[in-house]
């Protein structure tokens, strides 16, 4: 019985060695492409969404994550940067949490591909409550008035605005700049219109407004004040 095993095995056998390569690479040749898998890594965005209402992202996460991705060959050609991201839902944030962890479910991947790697699988981020002030508005002038003119008074017209934004970065000092108003070629007392500059980019307005009035009264030193009118007495 062996014997006859044997020479099964044997007789021709390079006849045989060359039928079972043939067969393996025909096999190999015909395989379906969706039951041959590979990976790829890629480097996707991260976005953050549904912040909670009266909170401010002061630091943000990572704007890039790196995701390993484990799909049939003819899906992962078609598998990029461009239909793969991750989204980090703040929903239930609150501004004691600052580290929150990357899974598999907050991957967007097209059908029949999954993650086999996040990294990094942890990222950082900060948020503070947002806060409200009313800030004094400051004009900026530019330029010189001519010899013997002076300003006697400068006012903004509201004197005030209010603005939002993260507790840390609003105080009471801080000032809400106009754009620049250059006095060079005022011989008289005069009105401009000008934008407001905020004291930090982290900082935005509350209201609608977003210019003021300046009002510049301007005196001509080399000539006396007049002296007050006397009533005359009764």
């Amino acid at each position: 019985m062996l014997g006859h095993l044997r020479n099964f095995f044997v007789r021709d056998w390079q006849l045989k060695l060359f039928a079972f390569v043939a067969a393996l690479v025909l096999w190999l040749t015909l395989i379906p492409e969706e039951k041959s898998f590979s990976e790829k890594t890629l480097t996707i965005p991260l976005e953050t969404r549904n912040i909670p209402q009266n909170m401010e992202l002061v630091e943000k996460p990572v704007s890039l994550i790196d995701v390993t991705v484990r799909a049939p060959d003819r899906l992962l050609n078609q598998t990029s940067s461009a239909n793969v991201f991750a989204k980090l839902n703040l929903e239930r944030a609150t501004t004691f949490q600052q580290e929150y962890p990357i899974n598999n479910s907050m991957i967007s991947l097209p059908a029949g591909a999954e993650v086999t790697k996040i990294s990094p699988n942890t990222v950082r981020l900060k948020l503070e409550r947002t806060e409200e002030m009313s800030l004094e508005i400051e004009p900026f002038l530019i330029g010189k008035l001519a010899e013997g003119l002076t300003i006697e008074k400068m006012e903004a017209i509201p004197s005030k605005v209010l603005v939002r934004g993260p507790e840390s970065k609003l105080s009471e000092r801080d000032k809400v700049r106009t754009s620049p108003i250059d006095i060079t070629a005022m011989t008289e007392s005069n009105e401009a219109e000008a934008d407001l500059i905020l004291p930090k980019p982290e900082l935005r307005l509350a209201t609608s407004i977003t210019m003021v009035r300046v009002r510049l009264i301007i005196r001509d030193t080399r000539t006396p004040a007049a002296p007050p009118v006397k009533k005359p007495p009764f």
